[in-house]
């Protein structure tokens, strides 16, 4: 049997999403800038995307920005909002527990005079909205705080953070990356308060190489890529059609029988939890109930290297993260660990297990006997 748990690093590309891009890249090919009929083939895809995309998030079709993927979305969002409203301030707020692609562009912009103040989180890594209050000032233009953490899975109050933000300083926009969170929870960015937000499309079942930023309209952006004027000039370069079109696929797809595929995922995370409830070699990192992610878990076992089970469980064609897979091929302590307060002993003892309404719960029980037989006796091995 084959349990693949990394989720959270990337899916399985849908058959939806496979079909149209077959059709895009075989038949439907051309340009979409070009004025031809094969080019307006390839301008109806985008547009069919921006359809399905912004029904699921109840926006208007202008205020997606296809990007390609997460990445670029933040710090498009980031960088282009910190650029555009410099005049307003030099003030960013971010947590301690961000994906690599907020905290980067953070680091660059306090590079380039910017000031930004690093939220603590608490032991289940999440944020206090007293702490945000006392920390917007009427010179902050940038707040920028992710929905799901992409390790630990929890899950921060955004909607209440908007309020916070918009009521000590209106002007001060809300950026949230939300790569963890679509297809996982209904989102509605203007009934939540939300400005910007960044998705990628591998985490929904859509291809890698695709994203896009949600930007509320009349919010003020600068692009970070130059060229052709694509995309209102937003976002220069020829569009993916192919990446575009999976990506709109599956965004679909994710909202389609939404309750059962959240509840699915629920019973998953449960099952896991439940079978390593009496294991004392077990901890799990962050909440495990309904006010954490559907799909993320969290688990250290000390004294074994998280490198170590890994390929014990890969020798079983069971496969689970060492850590948050954008940096995991570079040896270093997570940061999303070291703020919740891990122990140093665990920080290099942590894997991360992650599901898709694909999973099942023979998959399930497949890995937690693997991992009953596997950790005792990899923990004397590792004594020795």
């Amino acid at each position: 049997m084959e349990a693949y748990f990394d989720n959270a690093a990337t899916t399985r590309c849908s058959d939806g999403a496979k079909e149209v891009m077959m059709r895009v890249l075989s038949e439907d090919y051309g340009n979409p800038s070009s004025l031809h009929r094969k080019g307006m083939e390839g301008e109806n895809y985008i547009r069919e995307a921006r359809k399905n995309i912004s029904k699921t998030l109840k926006v208007n079709d202008a205020e997606l920005i296809f990007t390609s993927g997460g990445t670029e979305a933040n710090n498009l969002a980031i960088i282009g909002a910190a650029l555009a409203n410099r005049r307003q301030g030099m003030h960013l707020i971010t947590t301690r527990i961000e994906h690599p692609a907020v905290a980067a562009p953070m680091r660059y912009l306090e590079e380039q005079g910017f000031s930004v103040t690093w939220l603590e989180v608490d032991s289940d890594g999440l944020i206090s909205l007293e702490k945000l209050k006392d920390a917007v000032t009427k010179d902050t233009i940038l707040v920028s705080i992710m929905y799901v953490n992409n390790e630990i899975g929890a899950v921060e109050p955004i909607e209440e953070a908007a309020k916070v933000i918009k009521e000590k300083n209106s002007g001060t926009l809300f950026h949230v990356d939300a790569i963890q969170a679509y297809g996982k929870y209904i989102i509605h960015p203007k009934k939540l308060g939300i400005d910007l937000m960044s998705v990628s499309g591998h985490k929904i079942h859509g291809p890698k190489g695709s994203g896009f930023l949600y930007v509320k309209e009349k919010t003020k952006l600068k692009p970070v890529i130059y060229g052709g004027g694509q995309q209102k000039g937003m976002r220069s370069g020829t569009e993916n059609v192919p990446g575009i079109a999976g990506m709109g696929q599956a965004a679909k797809e994710a909202y389609e029988d939404f309750g059962r595929k959240q509840e699915h995922l629920y019973q998953l995370k449960n099952a896991f939890l439940f079978g390593l409830a009496d294991v004392e070699w077990a901890r799990i990192n962050g909440k495990t109930g309904r006010d954490s992610a559907p799909h993320i878990i969290s688990l250290s076992i000390e004294g074994l290297r998280s490198e170590v089970l890994l390929h014990a469980l890969e020798d079983r064609q069971i496969y689970v993260s060492a850590g948050s897979a954008c940096s995991s091929n570079k040896p270093a302590p997570s940061s999303t660990l070291k703020a919740v307060h891990v122990k140093k002993e665990a920080l290099e003892s942590t894997v991360r297990i992650s599901f898709s309404p694909e999973n099942t719960l023979e998959e399930v029980n497949y890995c937690l006997d693997a991992l009953k037989e596997l950790v005792p006796s990899l923990q004397k091995f590792t004594r020795r």
